[in-house]
C-alpha cells in the first residue's frame, strides 16, 4: 500500500528470507533500490543477492558512513533516471524502452531489472567505446569492487543471452579491459 524509495534487506529475515523478499518486491516494483545488509559473506549469496534484482550487497560488519554514501546516491540516481529518461534506444532490431524496464523486439517484450536496464542503457549510448570494467562498474552500481565485478559478468552474459536473436549485435569482451556493445 506504500510507496518507498529503498528497501534496506537482511538476507535472514524471520518468516522469510531476505532473498524472497527480494523476489517479491522486484514483482511488485522493478525500480526500488534494494540493498543486502548482512552478515551472510559466501561469494554464491552476493551473487544470489544482485542475481535477484539487489543492487547492492554489503556484509556486517559494514560502515555506517559506506551505508549512508549508497543511500545517498541510489536514492539521487533513481530521481535522476525518472527526470532524465527518453523514449526508446534503438539497439539493432531492438528497443530498450528505459521508462517501462522493457526490451522489445517485434511483438516479443522482455521485462528487465534496473540493473539490467541500467546497463544496457549504459553500453547502448556508449556504442562501439571499450568501456573499462571499473567505470561501468561505477556508472551502474556506484563501486568498482572486485565482487561487484564478478556480478557484471553475470549481467552482461543475461544482456548476450536476451539480444541474441540479432545477431548483428554483439556485446564484446575485449580482454583485460571491459566491453564494447557493438551494433554492425
Amino acid at each position: 500500500e506504500e510507496h518507498f524509495d529503498l528497501c534496506i534487506l537482511d538476507v535472514m529475515l524471520p518468516g522469510m528470507d531476505g532473498f524472497s523478499l527480494a523476489e517479491k518486491i522486484r514483482k511488485k516494483n522493478r525500480d526500488v533500490p534494494i540493498i543486502f545488509l548482512t552478515a551472510r559473506s559466501l561469494l554464491e549469496d552476493k551473487i544470489k543477492g544482485l542475481t535477484l534484482g539487489g543492487d547492492d550487497y554489503l556484509t556486517k560488519p559494514f560502515s555506517i558512513e559506506e551505508l549512508v554514501l549508497k543511500i545517498e546516491i541510489f536514492l539521487k540516481r533513481n530521481q535522476v533516471g525518472a527526470s532524465n529518461t527518453v523514449g526508446g534506444i534503438s539497439i539493432g532490431q531492438y528497443t530498450l524502452d528505459y521508462d517501462n524496464l522493457t526490451l522489445s523486439r517485434g511483438n516479443n517484450k522482455l521485462e528487465l531489472t534496473l540493473k539490467e536496464a541500467d546497463l544496457l542503457k549504459f553500453l547502448s549510448i556508449n556504442e562501439s567505446k571499450v568501456l573499462k570494467r571499473e567505470d561501468i562498474l561505477t556508472a551502474v552500481w556506484g563501486d568498482d569492487s572486485y565482487f561487484l565485478s564478478r556480478s557484471l559478468d553475470v549481467f552482461i552474459s543475461r544482456l548476450r543471452k536476451y539480444l541474441r536473436e540479432d545477431k548483428r549485435i554483439r556485446i564484446r569482451n575485449v580482454h583485460g579491459v571491459g566491453f564494447s556493445l557493438v551494433v554492425k
